[in-house]
């Protein structure tokens, strides 16, 4: 360990002080001054992000004995959350305002979970990657409760703890089976293990493998592991939601190539059938179950659930191309998602929850700006072009292609069919209904900024979306 290891790990270095900073601080801040925590927030993200791409390596690099590793897969999905977390501090500092919930504990939890989550995209060892993903799901466990008052949230806090718990320890349990079997922590060392001993391609490992991927599976809010899911969507409010739906699904991705292509990618065919199952299943339960929700919140937590059988599917190819569009299409989707939700904030206020699909009809002519910006959210997640969310989807249905699997390519298709169906019907609502409330937004300036510019970055990317597709091929190549 020498001091070339600390200047590779100086954006968890410098957050993590920065972040101690921020949580000193705020113990001196009253509730009419917490702007202050927010600000320092948003400029801790601000210092990381700069301190990530200045130090950013022009290899990859392993450092801490094996259990780190700096490369472009980490750099790209670190920047990318950071924004993400930073957006939804933005979106979130006017609801929290009118709702009486502007707390420093909501600032100081989700900079600990984008910590949790910057470890888990440089782990580069079983262990390392576990305490990321506890970092992360503690901080997120806390977060749904953050209202104290809420009867909703408190449940459903309960039952994403529990089961958490339990997809951890499952988890913990097949890295125990791995390590057992292949002697080692770190991927690499895995990966090589198995490449010399071919016999080590047995029942133990096969074992260890499924433990994880029930455990990777639960993360990501895959079927038949997706219980939590629709639930805290709905029960936490809107700006947990939020940050629960963009960022860690980053962290998730992570979690999914370190292990199973980096580590375990010389026994793709003992996982590929598993991953295949978990991505067909949540395809078809993610979009059949959305069409029947009246609640935005919980028909975007379903939704997400058939995003994830997407990438899943393009990740079940074991080839760079699928890897690559499984990353394309996690970036795009979690900026997608953020402004779905983002409108959602906005359409709230002090004692009123626009969560129901009600609330948005008659939008256009309350904001016919904003209505078009979740237009664009909605084409976006539905996969018209030229919205960059049919480039998400033809980049994962052609890597399946490519790997030889046209049913499952036509599977994706209909998936993306059906899907439109409860995308659209917000559209309709927005431009075909009546408005039945006529209320003023009370967002602040900064939130209706980001919120368009959120907007704009769907169909700009959609359009131009050639230096993020390469982007995301250099990483995984």
């Amino acid at each position: 360990m020498n001091l070339n290891d600390f200047a590779s790990a100086a954006p968890e270095i410098v957050f993590l002080t920065l972040l101690c900073a921020v949580l000193v601080a705020d113990l001196f801040v009253s509730d009419e001054h917490r702007a202050i925590t927010f600000w320092l927030s948003i400029g801790t993200l601000v210092v990381t992000a700069l301190t990530l791409i200045a130090t950013a390596p022009q290899e990859s690099i392993v450092l801490f004995d094996g259990s780190y590793i700096s490369d472009s897969l980490s750099q790209i999905l670190k920047l990318a959350s950071i924004i993400l977390v930073a957006v939804g501090f933005v979106y979130a500092r006017d609801y929290l305002q009118q709702n009486r919930l502007l707390k420093g504990e909501f600032y100081v939890l989700g900079l600990f979970g984008l910590l949790g989550m910057m470890v888990m995209m440089s782990a580069n060892s079983l262990l390392t990657m576990y305490l990321g993903l506890e970092v992360l799901s503690l901080s997120q466990y806390a977060l749904v409760a953050f209202d104290r008052n809420s009867k909703s949230g408190a449940e459903s806090a309960m039952k994403y703890f529990v089961l958490g718990a339990i997809a951890s320890g499952c988890l913990l349990y097949g890295i125990s089976w791995v390590y057992g079997v292949t002697g080692s922590l770190q991927f690499q060392d895995i990966a090589a293990a198995i490449q010399a001993n071919p016999e080590m391609n047995g029942m133990p490992l096969w074992f260890g493998v499924a433990f994880m991927i029930v455990g990777i599976a639960f993360k990501f809010g895959a079927v038949p592991f997706h219980m939590w899911l629709p639930d805290v969507y709905q029960g936490a409010r809107t700006p947990v939601t939020l940050y629960i739906a963009a960022g860690p699904k980053l962290a998730a991705l992570a979690l999914i190539l370190r292990i199973l292509a980096d580590g375990l990618g010389g026994v793709h065919e003992t996982w590929q059938g598993m991953v295949m199952v978990v991505a067909v299943l949540s395809l078809v339960v993610g979009n059949v179950v959305a069409i029947a929700q009246s609640n935005i919140k919980r028909m975007l937590g379903y939704s997400t659930i058939a995003h994830v059988g997407f990438i899943l599917a393009a990740v079940f190819c074991g080839t760079e191309q699928g890897y690559a569009a499984a990353l394309f299409y996690t970036l795009t989707y979690a900026v997608m998602v953020a402004g779905a939700f983002g409108v959602v904030i906005l359409l709230s206020r002090q004692g009123f929850e626009a969560e129901n699909l009600g609330d948005f009809k008659g939008l256009n002519a309350r904001s016919p700006w904003f209505a078009l910006m979740m237009l664009f959210f909605m084409f976006g997640l539905t996969g018209v072009p030229p919205w960059v969310g049919f480039i998400a989807k033809v980049t994962a249905i052609d890597s399946v292609l490519t790997a030889g699997f046209p049913a499952l390519a036509v599977l994706m298709v209909l998936a993306s069919v059906v899907g439109a169906f409860y995308y659209l019907r917000v559209v309709w609502y927005m431009y075909f209904d009546a408005a039945e409330d006529r209320s003023v937004f009370q967002a602040g300036m900064e939130t209706r900024v980001v919120l368009s510019l959120n907007g704009v970055a769907v169909l700009v990317l959609g359009v131009l979306p050639g230096w993020l597709l390469k982007l995301c091929l250099d990483a995984i190549g």
